[in-house]
């Protein structure tokens, strides 16, 4: 488990690495500062980031524009303290040791941002979650 003396990182993976992952990263990266490492990328990347998304983030004040899909590779994954899947099913790569969540969010691809707000709503929930609990393991003295 993570100690006080370790950053901990955190990867989020969809298939296209354009809507829901990149989300949860600039959440991650606008609440929990450089105290963790965030990571984000998909099984098949898209060729940019979902503009609804964009646009969502916007109205919460955390730009994610100059982000762009990545690879999912397995240097990323073994390099990340918690894997977080969000409907990539098989093609995330499974390491021993790692912590995984898997986050069934609907998919925004494809839809507008009234339609995007309630998926970014339930992605910043589950990034405070996130935040608490690495922080309390943050907190806990190391045996």
């Amino acid at each position: 488990m993570t100690t006080s003396t370790s950053t901990p990182s955190v990867l989020f993976v969809c298939v296209h690495n354009a809507g829901r992952s990149q989300m949860a990263a600039g959440y991650l990266q606008h609440l929990a500062g450089d105290w963790i490492q965030v990571r984000s990328a998909g099984s098949a990347p898209a060729e940019s980031i979902n503009p609804a998304a964009v646009e969502a983030m916007l109205e919460e004040g955390i730009d994610i524009r100059a982000n762009s899909p990545k690879i999912l590779t397995d240097e990323a994954v073994q390099a990340s303290d918690v894997v977080i899947t969000m409907g990539c099913g098989d093609t995330c790569t499974y390491y021993p040791g790692k912590r995984y969540e898997d986050w069934d969010l609907d998919d925004p691809a494809g839809q507008g941002v009234d339609a995007v707000r309630p998926i970014r709503d339930e992605i910043r929930r589950r990034i405070e979650d996130l935040v608490a609990t690495l922080a309390a393991s943050r907190e806990a003295p190391s045996d």
